[in-house]
């Protein structure tokens, strides 16, 4: 979708990093919430106080609803899906633990995971191939020395790749090993089922396919897991006590929570079941084929990840050229929005061949259209042919 920011019309890419713009019905939301019930939510017994209460609980309904959590009590809520990573990895491992993952990852796994690894955490990194795919027996290799967790993307921000994670899961459950998902890339695009997938642990953000703001997003914990609280501070429950609360969500939730952005997310939320995740995943998928498949017929392009679109995600190179001029010259000449470089995740560069220069990133979303495609492509057409530089614009 196209639209007038300030006095520039812009085509919008990147919804990898961020879903834009949002549906109406979002904005409407956190409007409404912020001018007529933005009281503080659990603290205090007054009239807004429980009606803010309410959105909060609507929204963790909506979430275990959408990924069929059987108690919503344990959704806790954070600023984004990094935030949720780090609750839940430094909440769980311990030094002498070992944990699995792929070389895939987004620096929210990876950064984490390497300051554990400081600590006495034994870090194992599966190598996906050149398409940035791991395989079930991949990680059952991996796991043959006692594992304590499992934790991988579901779909990868620089390639689109999905993971089998409907496999993994559960062999995950019958080996007695936490699996954890970060679903960043995949929530609300792909069907999640906490409960079919075996997955203890699910982190995802608001502000991407879920259609929500920035701003707010989920840690899913099975009542079987036990973390330890990242954060320490006020409840509004069990005051008295020095001890941060045992019950969930309070255990990894303190201060006050961002009611209008959870209102928004709701609206996000009913957004995407209304018009179906299989419509909007149908649309994505073919917006993302066109681009492919138009990228393939120019000399000196180079795709990476599949064939075949997967997540809505497409990262190419122009030869001889550098990504980041390559993205000034779409943003400045043609006022289209891309992602280049390294997207957060050098790891997964590394394992497609694209490190240290990245990629040009394009990552259509359910607003976009095929003309827009048909602009970014007569645009990559005409950087390739002519002798269009930075320098020049």
């Amino acid at each position: 979708m196209s639209f007038e920011s300030g006095e520039k019309t812009v085509i919008y890419f990147d919804n990898a990093a961020t879903s834009f713009p949002k549906p109406e019905s979002v904005y409407r939301a956190q409007d409404h919430i912020s001018r007529t019930c933005c009281a503080n939510p659990g603290r205090g017994g007054h009239y807004l106080a429980h009606q803010a209460a309410k959105i909060v609980l609507s929204a963790r309904l909506d979430l275990a609803r959408f990924f069929n959590i059987s108690d919503c009590a344990q959704v806790a809520f954070s600023f984004n899906a990094t935030e949720a990573i780090n609750v839940a990895l430094f909440g769980l491992l311990q030094p002498g633990d070992r944990v699995v993952t792929t070389s895939m990852e987004h620096n929210a796994v990876v950064r984490p995971l390497h300051e554990l690894q400081q600590r006495g955490v034994e870090v194992v990194k599966v190598q996906a191939d050149r398409q940035g795919r791991v395989t079930v027996e991949d990680i059952k290799q991996a796991c043959s020395v006692s594992t304590q967790l499992v934790v991988l993307s579901h779909c990868s921000n620089v390639t689109g790749t999905l993971q089998p994670i409907g496999e993994i899961g559960p062999w995950c459950r019958q080996q007695g090993i936490t699996f954890m998902v970060d679903a960043a890339q995949s929530a609300g695009v792909f069907p999640i089922d906490v409960e079919a997938m075996a997955i203890d642990l699910l982190a995802a953000p608001g502000h991407k396919s879920l259609m929500g703001p920035q701003g707010v997003g989920f840690l899913y914990v099975d009542e079987k897991i036990h973390l330890k609280p990242l954060k320490y501070g006020g409840t509004g429950t069990f005051s008295s006590q020095l001890t941060q609360p045992e019950q969930m969500p309070e255990h990894l939730e303190c201060g006050t929570l961002n009611t209008p952005a959870l209102a928004a997310l709701s609206a996000g939320i009913h957004f995407v079941e209304q018009v179906g995740m299989a419509a909007i995943c149908q649309h994505e998928q073919e917006l993302t084929n066109r681009l492919r498949n138009g990228l393939s017929l120019l000399d000196n392009v180079t795709l990476y990840g599949p064939v075949e679109a997967e997540g809505g995600v497409v990262s190419f190179n122009i030869d001889k050229r550098d990504p980041a001029e390559v993205g000034f010259l779409l943003d400045h000449h043609y006022g289209i929005g891309t992602r280049v470089g390294l997207h957060c995740s050098p790891d997964a560069h590394r394992t497609i061949g694209s490190f240290p220069q990245g990629t040009i990133r394009i990552s259509p979303g359910y607003f976009n259209t095929q003309e827009e495609v048909d602009c970014l492509l007569t645009a990559i057409t005409e950087i390739i042919g002519d002798s269009l530089s930075a320098a020049s614009v």
